[in-house]
This record gives C-alpha cells, structure tokens and sequence, in this order.
C-alpha cells in the first residue's frame, strides 16, 4: 500500500514538472528564445518524465537501439541550448522529438478527434488529409531503411491533397 502511495506521488510530482517544463519551454520560444527558460524547460521536461515512467524505463526509451538517431538530436538540442545557441538548439530538440514520440501522434490524434471543438477542426478536409497521412497507425515508426517518416509523410500529404 505504501509503495503504491509513493508511485502515485512521484507520478503527481512528474506530471508538474512536466507541465512546467513544457510552460517553460513555450514561454522561452515567445520571448524570442530566451536560454535561460529554454534550459530550465528542458531539465524540467527530462526530470519530469523520469518522475513519471521511472528512471530505468526513460533510460530504456531513450537508448532503445532504432531511437539513438532520435535521442541525439533530442539531447544533442537541450546539450546545445544549454552552452548557448538556443535557436539551433530548439531545431534539434524538435526534429529530435518528432522522431521519438512519433509513435505517439496517431493515438493523441485519434484522442483529440474526439473533443467536440477540436475534434471538427481536425475533420476539414485539408487538416483531415495532411493528419490521416502524417499520423496513420498504419505507417511504421522509422519508414524505410532508417529514413525519417515525420517530413516526407508531410511532403506526400501535400502533394496528395494539390492533386485532388
């Protein structure tokens, strides 16, 4: 009982830094990328998803082998945002970020598909086309022979919906 009282709090607590560091990131890119936010955000975010899966399932998600090409970029823009280049550094940690909560996308599309004001927005017809083929469940993580799927699915929904 006890130990099911700890998750709960450290779960609690990671939640909060999350948000903060999701606040703290967002707060850092409208004040025309401020480092010192841009990094507090960052730590924020890592500490905050350690609290929440645990720190050996965050090592373990972010040093699986398919996604150390993902991990790089991610860490390697919080490493670059940290000595001071924040606008390459915010680059990195979004192409890096793309590439490794990509799996994620299609089940927080089919969730927001379901919010009623939303949910409608993401039913026009162009937002329709470009999300059913950026995020189709039947599209695997990592494409083909390594190539990232996030860019080019953006490409082809394009192409695909001038066409029509």
């Amino acid at each position: 009982m006890l130990c099911a009282c700890v998750h709960l709090c450290l779960s609690e607590i990671g939640m909060g830094l999350t948000g903060f560091g999701v606040f703290f990131l967002f707060f850092g890119m409208i004040l025309f990328f401020d480092k010192a936010l841009l990094a507090i955000g960052n730590i924020l975010f890592v500490a905050g998803l350690a609290f929440v899966i645990g720190l050996e399932r965050t090592f373990r998600f972010f040093f699986q082998k398919h996604k150390l090409k993902a991990t790089s970029f991610f860490l390697g823009g919080v490493f670059v945002v940290l000595i001071g280049w924040p606008i390459i550094g915010v680059v990195l940690e979004i192409y890096g970020f793309f590439l490794l909560f990509r799996g994620f996308f299609p089940v927080v599309v089919g969730f927001i598909r379901r919010i009623p004001i939303l949910g409608s927005i993401l039913n026009l017809p162009f937002i329709s086309a470009c999300s059913g083929k950026m995020f189709s469940p039947s599209c695997p993580p990592g494409g083909e022979k390594g190539v990232g799927v996030f860019p080019w699915q953006l490409v082809v929904a394009l192409l695909s919906f001038t066409n029509v």
